[in-house]
């Protein structure tokens, strides 16, 4: 046996162990397993071996860089797509060594003939690495477009917690404010005494609750709000009305002053109608003497004078 034939019988053996030490991963891969063995029988080619020794490496690390993704637990359609591309490179190496043969050959009366079969396979080569290089170039897109979409996903999942989190926060905010949902929308009364009977001006009694209904606005900049005034039916119904217009201006003008957008507000006035209490007690009256702010955008046509 000549020291090349040794070497050469020596790297077939060294590689089939390293082949061989794949057979451990719990699972097989037909792709894989079919590109180990094209591999091994390239390498035992002596005219690969000796003709395409470069391109044969090159194929024989294709199938190593196949088998660690597939031991390091990497999808199959990946390992699939690497051992795929192994494969091209062992083609590429057998053609390289058939040209490179036939050129050696090329003498006499044949050589024409011979040169064009090596310019077929050359070219049939070229397109072999045309064609590796370009799926290549599609893997790393498709990688690349893989990567934006789990990034993507996980920019939607985000932007689906923060909204969570916002309406939680929203709602807290509300049950603070002791809002009750309603057909017209999540509605807070002001009720106690906000006015003397009669009047429009508000009391200092109802500060506190202006101070929490402004920062509310104001921690909610997207939020709008009706403000509807209501009475107790002592006097005039005409009176009445203007008296409750007279009422939610005036809570409207507070938080104007305590910094709400006068763009995010609107009144409507209802007078003695719509009571929540009877108007025979004076317990009852100041009931119906009240101003329910209703949050979400102004009614249709209606204006913040209205």
């Amino acid at each position: 046996m000549t020291p090349h034939t040794k070497i050469r019988t020596l790297c077939i053996a060294l590689f089939g162990a390293s082949l061989a030490a794949c057979s451990s991963v719990p699972e097989r891969n037909s792709a894989l397993d079919q590109s180990r063995e094209r591999v091994v029988a390239a390498r035992s080619d002596p005219h690969v071996s000796a003709l395409a020794a470069d391109e044969l490496r090159d194929a024989e690390a294709s199938v190593s860089k196949a088998e660690q993704a597939w031991t390091a637990g990497t999808r199959k359609e990946t390992v699939d797509h690497l051992a795929y591309l192994a494969e091209q490179r062992i083609l590429i190496a057998r053609e390289t060594a058939a040209g490179r043969a036939a050129q050696a050959v090329t003498a006499g009366a044949a050589a024409e003939r011979d040169r064009m079969r090596l310019a077929e396979r050359t070219a049939e080569a070229d397109n072999t690495r045309r064609e590796l290089i370009a799926s290549e170039q599609r893997s790393q897109v498709k990688s690349s477009q893989l990567a934006e979409a789990e990034s993507s996903a996980l920019r939607d999942q985000a932007a689906m917690e923060q909204s969570r989190s916002r309406v939680e926060t929203l709602e807290a905010e509300l049950t603070a404010l002791n809002a009750k949902k309603t057909d017209r929308g999540m509605v807070v009364t002001l009720g106690g005494v906000l006015f003397y009977s009669g009047k429009a001006d508000l009391l200092s009694s109802g500060s506190a609750d202006m101070i929490r209904l402004a920062d509310f606005f104001k921690r909610n900049p997207q939020r709008s709000a009706t403000i509807e005034g209501y009475t107790d039916s002592v006097g005039s119904e005409a009176s009445n009305l203007a008296l409750s217009g007279r009422r939610a201006n005036a809570v409207m003008a507070e938080l104007v002053k305590l910094g709400v957008a006068s763009d995010r507000l609107s009144t409507r006035a209802f007078g003695e109608d719509r009571p929540v209490a009877g108007n025979d007690t004076a317990a009852g009256r100041q009931m119906n003497r009240r101003v329910e702010i209703v949050f979400g955008p102004p009614p249709s046509g209606m204006s913040n004078n209205q």
